[in-house]
């Protein structure tokens, strides 16, 4: 019983430190050139004007079962009614 509670505490100790050990260091300094943030803010732009349309459609879509629902919910009498 002791053996065991020795190699779990062992085990927790190993999982526990040795990750540390591989991390990446942070001491180096995000130095991109104005190019590549520019290419970047590029990529951001194109997907936000790509949402726009599809936003839309959405509402559209939406906005069209809704109606249908309606549509379908009304009772219908005879015109002489």
């Amino acid at each position: 019983m002791k053996g065991t509670r020795i190699i779990a505490i062992t085990l927790a100790m190993l999982l526990v430190f040795v990750p540390s050990a591989f991390a990446a260091t942070t001491t180096r300094v995000y130095s991109s050139s104005i190019l590549v943030l520019v290419f970047v803010g590029f990529l951001a732009l194109v997907v936000v004007i790509q949402l726009i349309p599809a936003i839309m459609t959405l509402i559209w879509a939406l906005k069209g079962i809704a109606k249908k629902k309606e549509d379908n919910g009304m009772v219908k009498g005879k015109a002489g009614d």
